[in-house]
């Protein structure tokens, strides 16, 4: 099923009926559905004016035509590429999975990683890793340096 949220910004697809719908929003799932819309004379024409590849229009003329054609034209769109679930990787991200490894991360590793100064690397450390997200960290003394992980929390 075809669920729109026409808005400001233009109409959204949805596969299921929105949980909530902001302010001046509405949602169709049908020609008739539209046709009950308080929407102007002067909103229709710019929903049909903003659809890709329809000839460009001045005057709404007959209301109940406009939003035939409109209907016809939002049905005729094609599907919207399905969003991926996958998050882009930040450099944050990519820090932690450094520091969750068993051999761990010292700051120049992560400063060659990242491009970031050895000093931002620190304040990442300490500001994000630390205070923002709680995370406790270990770092140990080794022979390429001081080696920084992240310390599991113990079990009780």
């Amino acid at each position: 099923m075809r669920i729109y949220i026409i808005g400001n910004d233009g109409i959204t697809l949805c596969r299921e009926p929105p949980a909530t719908v902001n302010a001046g929003e509405i949602v169709v799932a049908s020609n008739e559905e539209l046709h009950t819309t308080p929407l102007s004379g002067k909103r229709l024409l710019a929903l049909w004016n903003a659809l890709p590849g329809v000839e460009k229009i001045r005057k709404v003329g007959d209301r109940a035509a406009l939003i035939d054609q409109l209907w016809s034209a939002i049905e005729a769109l094609p599907e919207p590429e399905p969003q991926s679930d996958a998050k882009r990787s930040s450099k944050q991200d990519a820090v932690i999975t450094m520091l969750r490894r068993p051999e761990g991360a010292t700051v120049d590793e992560v400063a060659s990683a990242t491009g970031w100064q050895r000093h931002t690397v620190r304040g990442v450390f300490s500001g994000t890793l630390k205070k923002k997200l709680g995370l406790t960290l270990a770092s140990a003394k080794e022979e390429r340096g001081r080696v920084y992980r992240i310390a599991e929390p113990a079990s009780l």
